[in-house]
């Protein structure tokens, strides 16, 4: 079975230090780059995801309820919403960008991210370039399978999941490789994804 590995949203915001930090991120990025020296090859794709908000209305608010608004965070260029240095990128190759101008919680709402070394020396402008979603990428690489890590279990690691399920592929999360905001709504997205189809992987 052609299995992918999706790689969640390891961003400096999400990580210690960052505006909307989930307590053990940037560990998840050592061990997701660890994972993935010593299990690349099990993988016929690897993509990743990141949140990318211009404007995404009432996402963000100066009064967060921590459920439907957030404080700032992963503006689109800044620093924020960069990768987080831990995470090895070698072996990821396409990133899918979410949020623009809404809240997006799952990697199947990201769109491909322009890749401007493609166009190089051509005359193609990147806004005639179709939108490629992740489920249209998949499916060209012909995935079976998705393994998802990355930040946060109970946000996006949760919904990319059930929307992966939803979508036909045999699905699993890496518990070890994803942290959650709080303890009891992790555990609870845990129970979510089990009851939904997902296998739950801890180690």
């Amino acid at each position: 079975m052609r299995t992918a590995l999706i790689v969640v949203d390891v961003q400096n915001d999400f990580c210690e230090g960052g505006s909307l930090a989930v307590a053990g991120g940037a560990a998840v990025a050592a061990a997701v780059s660890e994972h993935l020296e010593d299990h690349h090859g099990d993988y016929a794709a690897v993509a990743a995801t990141q949140d990318w908000h211009v404007d995404p209305g009432t996402h963000f608010s100066d009064e967060p309820d921590y459920v439907d608004s957030w404080p700032v965070h992963c503006v689109a260029e800044s620093r924020g919403a960069h990768v987080h240095p831990d995470l090895d990128t070698d072996w990821i190759q396409a990133w899918f960008r979410k949020g623009e101008h809404s809240a997006a919680y799952s990697a199947f709402e990201g769109l491909l991210a322009p890749d401007a070394d493609v166009l190089m020396g051509d005359d193609e402008d990147v806004d005639d370039e179709p939108d490629v979603s992740l489920d249209d990428w998949l499916r060209e690489h012909e995935i079976e399978a998705v393994d998802i890590v990355g930040l946060a279990t109970d946000h996006c690691v949760r919904a990319t999941a059930l929307d992966a399920v939803e979508a036909g592929y045999d699905t699993r999360v890496l518990v070890d490789l994803t942290a959650g905001v709080a303890e009891e709504s992790t555990e609870r997205a845990l129970r979510q994804m089990a009851e939904a189809g997902v296998e739950v992987v801890r180690s």
